[in-house]
């Protein structure tokens, strides 16, 4: 059978990669409008992580829709969470053009993209507005030209205003397209990140009678040592899920495309053996203290399946949804039913 992606993908190939990213968006924003149902949960598939009620595993990426204009058409789609993001204290433009790159053969795509959004203040405005009743995750990090001494303010000034939108909140620090970000995984930085963000999110507890969960994203260009370090920090400070992983500056698998030079962040097909090995490791040094939620070159059923595996509780898909469509959601909740 042929789904309507597979006829509507030669178009959006044939645009730029960000021309089509953002006619994708569009057109989910205005399907939204058509009456249509959101994903239920099912007995299944539901499962409980963080302490909230997920209706399936398999969520959205942070990146896809930075500034939450489509939450509504992706809700469509049946994930059972997602997430939105990453957003910054200021709106910012992000890195220059060309700034995202399709590697059609190896099922990949590398960005430079550097947070481009229009503030965390916008986003919420925007999520005020939306229907979405179901899980939804805030991904922030720091503007470009805080300096790396006041990282910190940027990451509590979006907890703060994040805080009454989000069912949690993730910590980007693993981006490798804002200069010097992913320092904050050195054991010194991330002990006094999550130090104050775990001080902050108590008082918002109180504040608002309602505990929103963080989530730490991580690279997947950490070694052993580095990762139990994240681990050792994570089970400290009580954080309540991590993400493994983001974008890698590895070339491997790409080598031979004429954009493996091209500087930025590599995802899809060539960073699921990476990821998972950081999952697998993550899984053992954690022992099951803290949840893990899995990304990273997910592109088929027997991928996502492979995570769980791994050791994740929850997976999360973009990169693969470019290649294959909607029918990647329903396949990788097929594959994760418990």
């Amino acid at each position: 059978m042929i789904s309507i992606y597979s006829l509507v993908r030669p178009f959006l190939f044939a645009l730029e990669p960000e021309q089509a990213h953002e006619f994708t968006l569009k057109l989910l924003a205005a399907s939204s409008r058509i009456p249509g149902p959101q994903t239920k949960e099912n007995s299944s598939t539901a499962i409980s992580v963080m302490g909230l009620n997920f209706p399936n595993r398999v969520g959205l990426a942070a990146g896809l829709d930075k500034n939450g204009v489509a939450v509504d058409g992706l809700a469509r789609l049946g994930f059972g969470f997602l997430e939105v993001g990453t957003v910054t204290p200021r709106s910012q433009p992000g890195n220059p053009l060309p700034r995202l790159f399709r590697l059609p053969q190896q099922q990949a795509i590398i960005n430079r993209m550097g947070f481009n959004n229009l503030g965390i203040d916008a986003l919420v405005e925007r999520l005020g507005q939306a229907r979405y009743k179901g899980i939804l995750g805030i991904n922030i990090g720091k503007n470009f030209d805080t300096p790396m001494e006041r990282a910190v303010d940027d990451y509590l000034i979006c907890l703060d205003k994040a805080y009454s939108h989000a069912d949690y909140v993730a910590i980007n620090i693993s981006s490798p397209n804002t200069k010097n970000l992913r320092q904050l995984q050195g054991a010194e930085e991330l002990d006094a990140l999550l130090t104050a963000l775990k001080t902050r999110q108590q008082i918002l507890a109180d504040r608002h009678s309602r505990y929103v969960p963080i989530a730490l994203k991580i690279a997947p260009d950490l070694d052993a040592e580095q990762i139990a370090d994240v681990a050792d920090a994570l089970r400290r400070h009580r954080i309540d899920a991590v993400i493994a992983t983001n974008t890698t500056l590895s070339r491997e698998g790409v080598e031979q495309s004429p954009l493996a030079a091209e500087a930025g962040g590599l995802s899809g097909a060539p960073l699921f053996e990476r990821s998972t090995a950081v999952v697998r490791t993550l899984a053992r040094a954690l022992a099951g203290e803290v949840p893990i939620i899995a990304a990273g070159g997910i592109t088929t059923g027997a991928r996502a399946r492979a995570k769980l595996e791994a050791g994740a509780v929850l997976v999360q898909i973009y990169s693969g949804l470019i290649y294959r469509g909607p029918a990647l959601v329903r396949e990788c909740i097929a594959a994760t039913r418990s």
